[in-house]
């Protein structure tokens, strides 16, 4: 039977080597993406996927935009994994952050998961399916500089924490995954951020974050890994 999988984050980095992987093997994706004309893009890449249009910036705004895939998508009754890959990173001192550098990390890395999780669950739990978070090692370290980042991380993890123990009854797997630093387009930005050169080499490959989370996935029913540290390994 062909597994559906709901995506936020399937533009760019892990995200998208993830929803590559699922594609490439059959099964279905549904793509939260933030216009039209990213999912005209992704469409392209990833044919027969689906989209649900929505700005993960606006958590308010989710309801409808489920509702309008679930009208014109035909989104199915039942889930079985609902992968948070999507994220957005603004370093700097507590001292300069202003408040729309907390605000929106927090919506989007944090209340939006929140949020299309709850919207979703009724097909998760249809399915006996999964929640996968892409966290960060930020999730479990706060750094200078990281702390409006990290404190939306820190929450992500205690999102997962709490809905693994609510949902434990239902069937649903709660799995997050927390990433070093890794090769993808917000690692460039970041690097950008802290005035630092950038080499791909050092990092992780987002393959090998992909891989990861496909194992959290494909365990058997019987298990399930409920957190998951990948480290950049030696050189």
């Amino acid at each position: 039977m062909t597994a559906t999988h709901v995506i936020t984050g399937a533009g760019s980095g892990i995200g998208r080597l993830i929803a590559e992987r699922l594609a490439a093997r059959g099964d279905r994706l549904v793509l939260v993406v933030r216009d039209e004309a990213r999912a005209d893009d992704l469409a392209s890449v990833l044919p027969g996927s689906t989209s649900i249009v929505a700005d993960l910036a606006r958590p308010d705004a989710l309801a409808a935009a489920v509702q309008d895939a679930a009208d014109v998508a035909d989104l199915p009754d039942a889930i079985d994994t609902l992968i948070h890959a999507a994220g957005i990173v603004d370093l700097g001192h507590v001292a300069d952050l202003p408040v729309a550098a907390w605000t929106e990390q927090l919506a989007v890395n944090l209340v939006a998961p929140a949020e299309l999780t709850r919207l979703l669950l009724p097909r998760l739990r249809a399915a006996r399916g999964q929640v996968v978070f892409v966290n960060s090692g930020a999730g479990l370290t706060a750094h200078p500089d990281w702390a409006a980042y990290a404190a939306s991380k820190h929450g992500l993890k205690a999102l997962a924490d709490a809905l693994r123990g609510e949902e434990a009854e239902h069937g649903v797997r709660v799995t997050t995954v927390y990433p070093g630093r890794t090769a993808t387009p917000m690692q460039e930005k970041v690097h950008a951020q802290e005035g630092a050169a950038y080499d791909a080499d050092r990092w992780i490959d987002p393959a090998s974050v992909a891989t990861a989370v496909l194992t959290a996935i494909d365990l058997p029913r019987d298990a399930v890994i409920s957190d998951l540290t990948v480290r950049p390994g030696p050189r």
